[in-house]
C-alpha cells in the first residue's frame, strides 16, 4: 500500500462515522421540525450548539435536513402506500426516520440502499419504540424495492 493509499483509509472510516453522526443530528433535527415546525436556519444552528456536531459531516446534514424538509411530501408520497395507517399516525421518530431513508433512495443515489436502511434500522433501535426498527426496516425494503430496482438486482 503507497503512503498516498495509506492516508486515505483512516479518512474514509471517518467519513462512514461522520455520516452516521450525520443522520443521528438530523434525526434528532427532524423530530424537532415534527413536534415544533421549527425552520431549516433554526434546527442547523441548534445542532451546531452540540457537541455530536463535531463529529459529524456538517455538509452532508445540512443537505439531508434541508433535503427531507424541502421535499417532505414528496417522501410522504413515496413512502405512503407501503404504511399500515396514515404517516401522522407514526411516532415522530419513526415518521422522521422513514423521510429521511427515503430521501437517501430517492435522492442521495450515492449512497448504497442497503446502508439507508441499515443506517435508519439502527437508529430505530436507539430511538424508536420496542419494535419499531422492523417496521422502519418492512417499510424501506418495499420503498427500495420500487425506487431502487436495478441496484437490489446487482445484489441479489
Amino acid at each position: 500500500m503507497s503512503s498516498a493509499d495509506a492516508s486515505a483509509a483512516p479518512h474514509k472510516r471517518q467519513a462512514r462515522g461522520s455520516r452516521r453522526s450525520s443522520r443521528e443530528l438530523a434525526l434528532q433535527a427532524l423530530y424537532q421540525w415534527l413536534l415544533s415546525g421549527d425552520d431549516v436556519s433554526t434546527l442547523l444552528a441548534q445542532a451546531a450548539e452540540k457537541k455530536e456536531f463535531a463529529r459529524a459531516d456538517a455538509e452532508y446534514f445540512r443537505v439531508l435536513l434541508r433535503g427531507v424538509i424541502e421535499r417532505a411530501a414528496q417522501l410522504v408520497e413515496a413512502v405512503q402506500p407501503f404504511l399500515d395507517r396514515p404517516v401522522e399516525q407514526l411516532s415522530p421518530i419513526e415518521r422522521a426516520l422513514l423521510l429521511m431513508a427515503a430521501y437517501e433512495l430517492i435522492v442521495a443515489l450515492d449512497v448504497p440502499y442497503r446502508v439507508a436502511i441499515n443506517e435508519a434500522v439502527e437508529l430505530a433501535k436507539s430511538y424508536g419504540g420496542t419494535d419499531g426498527y422492523k417496521y422502519v426496516n418492512g417499510v424501506l425494503d418495499k420503498l427500495a424495492a420500487q425506487v431502487r430496482p436495478g441496484e437490489i438486482r446487482k445484489q441479489n
